[in-house]
């Protein structure tokens, strides 16, 4: 499971939490413009937009879960187990596996508008990696600078693409009713409540708070949505770059998932592995790790983003303690 976001706050900031039971090894990887990429059915794309995320690298290609590209135009993948659905080859379509999905719109398109035209010939074929790499059921939130985002979501109904007007995504159900679900919790606020069931009839509290009480607040990912939502939407921006990118932060931890508290198998437990985030105008990818939550960043902008090698950092997991005597 997973939960993803943009976060307006002058900037934009967009990224998300992965969430698995098992760690891949996962590295920060940087394609830059002349890195090849090979598609099954799709000509080479051999000149692109350079791209900042976080991959697995496997004989020598970058399987994203993540990336931004230089122009400033973010997409993630997230688990959707059950509505996810791929099809055989269609001529006349341009046939994408998921696997590739991510650079192929990446590489070549700058902002949500010109992603909706790629999108509108496009087929995700049920075309795996490898033996050992099948695909994953996945949906997509894709976002700009300018805020906008999309929902992608291929079902056996056929490739839906949402307008998504809060920016957030997690996984099942379908994106649309997520967005339903919302309708439930119109009351919840920040603030405190008005006493509208007893008028007239002074009641007391026994806490803080008590706007938020009807927040759901379990691991599941019509919870997270909502929650998610909430907290994204009453964020307040920073003034520098460190405020915003401490925010988003602490907007994408509000739904971080812990060690031992969502159990998929006996004994098996998913958690967060990563979170991270890219400010859309600066390039500058961050992260932090569950072993590592000191924000660790990779400025895209310091490579030479015109060679035709994968660039790669390596995850920093160790907890960085700040001792103070």
């Amino acid at each position: 499971m997973c939960t993803s976001v943009i976060y307006n706050a002058g900037d934009k900031y967009f990224g998300r939490n992965l969430d698995l039971e098992i760690d891949f090894g996962e590295e920060v990887v940087i394609s830059p413009r002349d890195f090849a990429f090979n598609f099954r059915q799709m000509p080479t794309i051999d000149h692109h937009y350079a791209i900042i995320g976080m991959a697995l690298v496997q004989d020598g290609y970058p399987l994203y879960f993540d990336g931004v590209n230089e122009a400033g135009l973010g997409m993630a993948g997230l688990n959707f187990d059950g509505p996810a659905h791929y099809f055989p080859v269609v001529e006349g379509k341009d046939n994408v596996s998921p696997f590739e999905f991510i650079p192929y719109l990446l590489g070549q398109c700058k902002d949500v508008k010109e992603a909706k035209k790629l999108l509108a010939n496009l087929n995700l074929v049920n075309i795996n990696f490898s033996d050992k790499f099948q695909l994953s059921p996945l949906h997509w939130l894709i976002a700009d600078k300018s805020g906008a985002a999309i929902v992608v979501e291929s079902t056996r109904t056929g490739l839906h693409v949402y307008d998504n007007p809060v920016g957030v995504l997690t996984n099942n159900p379908e994106f649309p009713k997520q967005l339903l679900n919302l309708s439930n919790y119109q009351s919840v606020s920040p603030a405190d409540p008005q006493n509208t069931l007893t008028p007239g009839v002074k009641l007391d509290t026994y806490s803080r708070g008590f706007g938020t009480h009807f927040l759901p607040g379990g691991m599941d990912s019509a919870s997270r949505f909502v929650k998610e939502t909430f907290t994204k939407m009453h964020a307040p921006a920073g003034k520098s770059e460190g405020e915003n990118i401490t925010n988003y932060f602490h907007i994408l931890h509000a739904v971080e998932q812990q060690k031992g508290l969502d159990e998929v198998a006996p004994n098996t437990f998913e958690y967060t592995i990563y979170s991270d985030g890219t400010n859309l105008t600066k390039g500058i990818f961050y992260y932090t790790s569950y072993d590592n939550n000191q924000i660790n960043a990779v400025d895209m902008h310091k490579e030479d983003l015109d060679s035709s090698a994968l660039i790669t950092y390596a995850l920093k997991t160790d907890q960085a303690i700040n001792y103070q005597n």
